[in-house]
């Protein structure tokens, strides 16, 4: 899992290796070729690798005693490894941008194929060493997200004498099923969705409801999720994409890692060992609350801040543009799991390795998912019209059986991608909103009009 030290590769320019076009087992094939345009992207040409910093310190170690005895993919136990113990850390320990504070709490998708990949197996390990560690972090280790009033019950405050609420504020969710989750997300009237995003953020959580609603103070909510490729496409609906709930996720792919017929052969005094010095750290971390960089680390995060915050093309890009977010907490945990109150460098640059694997990982789940059917079929239109189309005719387009909203979302993923944009024309009253082919989109439509039909996809392409 080496190669050039992140460092220096990051002062020579380069970025870290990006995943391998790896087929969609669970699809029963390979993942078809990225076909260029709006929605989709070119698979990363590099094989998998998970960079060596972000096996730093006790984490590190964790996956390090672990994988030569399991099927599981190292990344899938590292990242459930960091989630789990951020929840158990609790809500103490901060790191604060601007007036923002951002804990330990994460939320993390392991997607990969269904009884292959081993996301269980991966999930079980971490829970031994928690469980091992502290006793007490047990009963906050629940399933079974159906709502954002019964999550809110999880965690709730005292509402009255007979309802002293919940003392312990973490709440640890493990969803092994997560397309059960996201089918009733899509149910009208859940509010699973806008709980979830508002217990990333914040610790205060509220539904109003008639009777009696419940509010929920100092929540320290985490998640791990699995599920597979092909469901997570197709139940992942656009707008939990452009409302934010998708890039509270950390997305990792995993695989089987490696074949065991036996299993392995761990001894539990390794373990042991692992969790006495877990249960140290959050012993100590109880009493941490604000973290600060050291200059090194501030350095860096100088260097990188610019990457991680500009925007991304195609649905990886809505899944990833909160990485910056995400690096904080991330950096957060690896110094705490060096019992430090200060982010060093090593911390940071572990965090922005696993950040560009759950990026890169995000570039293969959602770079083949298909485009919004309604941005394609205006992508098809314009292509036969070089004059571009007006707004009302798009509405046309769709026999007007398309909300505005929804037509806004259509172009605005097309002019996200480059695919098209749109130019205000004067007339004798209101100004027409046209619609154009974007320069690469017009080059490929004007190529593919001289080429033969018996041309072949490449050459069309080309």
């Amino acid at each position: 899992m080496g190669g050039m030290d992140a460092n220096a590769r990051r002062r020579a320019g380069q970025r870290p290796p990006a995943l391998a076009t790896i087929p969609d087992l669970a699809a029963g094939a390979a993942e078809p070729p990225s076909a260029k345009g709006p929605g989709r992207e070119e698979p990363p040409p590099s094989p998998l690798s998970l960079e060596s910093p972000a096996l730093h310190g006790l984490a590190g170690d964790l996956v390090r005693t672990i994988e030569p005895h399991t099927e599981a993919d190292p990344a899938a136990v590292l990242i459930q490894f960091l989630v789990a113990a951020g929840n158990a850390m609790g809500h103490s320990p901060f790191f604060k941008v601007e007036a923002t504070r951002h804990h330990t709490n994460l939320f993390a998708a392991v997607v990969g194929q269904s009884a292959k990949a081993r996301k269980g197996t991966s999930w079980s390990w971490v829970e031994r060493v928690l469980n091992a560690a502290e006793q007490d972090w047990a009963p906050r280790l629940q399933k079974g997200l159906s709502s954002g009033e019964g999550l809110i019950h999880a965690v709730r405050d005292e509402s009255s004498p007979d309802d002293p609420g919940v003392t312990d504020k973490r709440l640890m969710v493990v969803e092994s099923e997560f397309s059960s989750v996201l089918r009733r997300m899509n149910r009208e009237g859940n509010s699973l969705s806008a709980v979830l995003r508002e217990a990333w953020d914040s610790s205060s959580l509220q539904v109003l409801t008639k009777g009696t609603p419940q509010r929920a103070t100092e929540a320290h909510l985490s998640v791990v999720t699995h599920i597979t490729i092909p469901e997570l496409r197709a139940l992942l609906s656009a707008t939990d994409m452009a409302n934010g709930l998708a890039n509270r996720f950390l997305w990792v792919f995993a695989r089987r890692s490696k074949l065991l017929p036996e299993g392995g052969s761990l001894e539990d005094s390794s373990l042991s060992s692992l969790s006495s010095r877990l249960a140290q750290v959050l012993m100590w971390a109880r009493d941490v609350e604000e973290v600060k960089r050291a200059d090194a680390a501030r350095k860096l995060w100088r260097e990188t801040y610019e990457s991680l915050s500009s925007d991304k093309p195609g649905l990886s890009g809505q899944a990833t543009s909160r990485a910056e977010a995400q690096v904080v907490r991330l950096s957060l945990l690896y110094a705490l799991l060096d019992r430090s109150k200060v982010i060093e460098e090593a911390h940071l640059s572990a965090a922005l390795a696993l950040m560009a694997y759950a990026s890169d990982s995000a570039r293969h789940i959602f770079g083949g998912a298909p485009q919004d059917p309604k941005a394609s079929r205006i992508l098809e239109a314009l292509r036969g019209r070089p004059e571009g189309i007006s707004r009302s005719e798009l509405m046309h387009l769709f026999t007007r059986h398309v909300t505005s909203a929804e037509l806004d979302r259509a172009l605005g993923s097309l002019s996200d991608a480059g695919a098209a944009h749109m130019k205000v024309e004067a007339s004798g009253g209101r100004p027409t909103e046209r619609w154009f082919l974007g320069p690469a989109e017009a080059k490929k439509a004007k190529k593919a009009k001289y080429l033969p039909a018996s041309a072949s996809v490449t050459e069309r392409e080309s």
